[in-house]
């Protein structure tokens, strides 16, 4: 495994169309419980080359229940982006992941991955790949069924500030599923 991420944070397939240097970040141990399959990292993540390390890595651990501790250990937490640089700034929010970073990488992940009890697809783009023909029509739909995903997938949207549209017009979110999603969490890491 360690051979594997040394090969992929030294990758530079998209280099000609990054906006800052490639930086790939990914995580993960052959014993990771949990697969955090997100969109890509953003500015703040490539700058300090850690993930999750800004306000929506907050929210995203308070979602979880988990401390900084729990989640930044690999063995229990992958964190396994469909991109895996910083895809740069678009008119609302970061631009999509790099389409290359999946198709090339996942699946080498995934194979040597030995004690995954739950893989967490956050955002549209980690949904669209992982939830195939299982997905509903869309994000919300989803997030809203995530009972039918379980035990292998729980889908969430992104946690970002950004997404605070979302959240008021889904107060449900909190009320029925952030509990699930603790509790779900809790298993897996047991």
């Amino acid at each position: 495994m360690q051979k594997l991420l040394k090969e992929i944070r030294a990758c530079k397939v998209c280099k000609a169309h990054l906006p800052l240097t490639p930086r790939p970040i990914i995580s993960a141990t052959l014993k990771s419980k949990i697969i955090l399959v997100s969109q890509a990292p953003g500015r703040k993540a490539h700058e300090h080359n850690k993930a999750w390390d800004d306000p929506s890595g907050r929210k995203l651990r308070e979602w979880l229940g988990v401390s900084d501790e729990e989640f930044y250990n690999p063995d229990n937490f992958a964190v396994l982006p469909m991109g895996f640089c910083y895809p740069g700034k678009g008119k609302t929010g970061d631009l999509p992941p790099r389409k290359e970073c999946a198709p090339l990488w996942h699946e080498s992940v995934w194979d040597q991955l030995e004690n995954v009890k739950l893989v967490i697809v956050i955002g549209k783009y980690a949904q669209d790949k992982y939830l195939k023909g299982l997905s509903k029509k869309n994000l919300t739909e989803n997030v809203a069924n995530f009972k039918d995903f379980l035990p292998q997938y729980f889908p969430l949207p992104h946690p970002s500030p950004v997404n605070r549209f979302w959240m008021a017009k889904n107060p449900w979110f909190e009320k029925a599923v952030l509990g699930e999603l603790r509790e779900t969490v809790k298993g897996a890491l047991q």
